[in-house]
């Protein structure tokens, strides 16, 4: 069945109908388009523009349809344009003429952009649900290793000694972000569209406002027009998604370098691991990769609708139901690239011994030798040179700062006493770094605290 065959003579070409139709990628709102027509048909028996005994049959014949797909007594078959079609079909089969009621009062440009909102605001919350739960268990992984010990890195080379805390907690900070984009994006969605028509309205007296409260909406939309050709939401989303799989490769990236035999920071579970069907020793970190890979498949998909947008005229236009394949399949990505990403953190083995090594074997306290000599009268620049000439010794020598001795010390510098060892020891490195946001302990504890009261006052959307 057609909603709009009335006006044509002709039968659609096969061929023209496959092109066109949309069933076999937009069924996967049919909850959202049932609970759409029920919300819309409660309103008008409240408006007095359905009777009562119309609006019981088509609301009783709606969820019957929904319970036999949900049981799988009723399966979505291809032969409907699209789901909208398919539901007012078999209700029709099945409650008769009142079920032609159905659309009385609405368009399918404003009933296809309520469904892609409702279920686009489903897709938010269950978004936010999966961050939150790789915050709390990033939050564990600081909690267990507040003096881990480690390098931390620009340009790739070692720099300054840092702790796992401190740097898990910058993923912390990037995914909180994440969070609150979501969270901004669902409070300019959540208005509804429902009534807007086809772009004008309509004559018959809806109250507007009231199926967006049965909707849980904040309220109705206050223009038609961009009521039916508006996606700036999903183009909000698709960037906010781009962002969340960027931060998740980027965290990945620096797994599978940590997983390399050169740096053994980390052993990955062998559940998130394979193997090779040709080498024997290997053990890859594929899961830590595919999700760097899908990155870019959802870039893809924020490019594409972008691009599908860019030169629509008001109002609707046929182009937007380009919105819908890629974006689900984008939500699809990233969130099973968070629930796996948090799989492969809660199992993964950190290995402090190796980080704190590095840390030491890498001239990550440096500056701090240099800090030293600027405590004791020297100026910074020529500090910089000493400091300078004793890593060119420890290289020479393949030792670190550490190890070597007083003497050797002081034949460089004779300002250096006993007491650099000390000052040097990634220990003090560490932890006399006290500023709120840097990783000594008693600033990191603070900061905890605070990730604690995030997590505690904001548990979801």
């Amino acid at each position: 069945m057609k909603l709009w065959g009335g006006r044509f003579t002709k039968e659609t070409n096969q061929l023209v109908h496959n092109f066109n139709e949309s069933l076999s990628f937009d069924q996967k709102f049919y909850r959202q388009d049932i609970r759409g027509s029920i919300a819309h048909v409660t309103m008008l028996a409240k408006q007095g523009i359905l009777s009562q005994e119309d609006k019981d049959a088509i609301v009783n014949g709606l969820e019957g349809i929904l319970t036999d797909i949900e049981e799988g007594r009723l399966a979505i078959e291809a032969g409907a344009e699209d789901i909208h079609s398919f539901v007012e079909e078999k209700l029709t089969e099945r409650i008769g003429e009142a079920g032609k009621r159905l659309h009385t009062g609405r368009s399918r440009n404003d009933q296809v952009a309520l469904d892609m909102k409702l279920y686009t605001r489903d897709q938010v919350k269950e978004m936010d649900h999966l961050l939150y739960a790789l915050l709390q268990e990033l939050l564990k992984v600081m909690e267990e290793n507040l003096d881990t010990f480690m390098p931390g890195f620009t340009h790739l080379q070692k720099a300054q000694p840092i702790t796992l805390a401190h740097h898990i907690g910058a993923y912390f900070e990037m995914f909180s972000r994440d969070r609150s984009r979501l969270h901004d994006i669902y409070e300019r969605m959540n208005y509804c569209p429902l009534g807007s028509g086809a772009l004008a309205g309509t004559t018959y007296p809806l109250d507007r406002a009231y199926t967006a409260e049965l909707l849980d909406f904040y309220g109705p939309t206050l223009n038609s027009m961009d009521s039916v050709a508006d996606r700036d939401y999903l183009l909000e989303l698709l960037g906010a998604m781009s962002i969340i799989a960027m931060h998740l490769s980027r965290f990945c990236e620096e797994i599978i370098i940590w997983n390399t035999n050169e740096y053994r920071f980390v052993e990955i579970d062998d559940s998130y691991s394979t193997g090779s069907s040709i080498m024997p020793q290997k053990k890859n970190p594929d899961i830590a990769e595919l999700i760097r890979g899908k990155t870019g498949r959802v870039y893809g998909a924020m490019v594409s609708l972008l691009t599908t947008m860019k030169g629509l005229p008001l109002a609707y236009n046929k182009d937007m139901q380009e919105d819908k394949e890629l974006t689900f399949d984008a939500m699809d990505t990233v969130k099973g690239c968070i629930l796996l990403f948090t799989g492969m953190i809660s199992s993964m083995t950190f290995r402090k011994d190796v980080m704190e090594a590095s840390a030491k074997n890498g001239f990550t306290n440096a500056t701090d030798a240099a800090d030293y000599l600027v405590k004791h009268g020297v100026p910074f620049r020529d500090a910089h040179g000493i400091v300078g000439q004793l890593v060119l010794f420890c290289i020479d020598r393949g030792i670190a700062l550490d190890d070597m001795s007083l003497e050797e010390f002081k034949a460089i510098s004779p300002v250096f006493e006993e007491d650099i060892y000390e000052a040097i020891s990634m220990k003090t490195c560490v932890e006399k770094r006290i500023t709120i946001g840097a990783p000594g302990e008693a600033a990191m504890k603070q900061v905890i605290e605070v990730y604690k009261k995030q997590l505690a006052e904001k548990t979801g959307l």
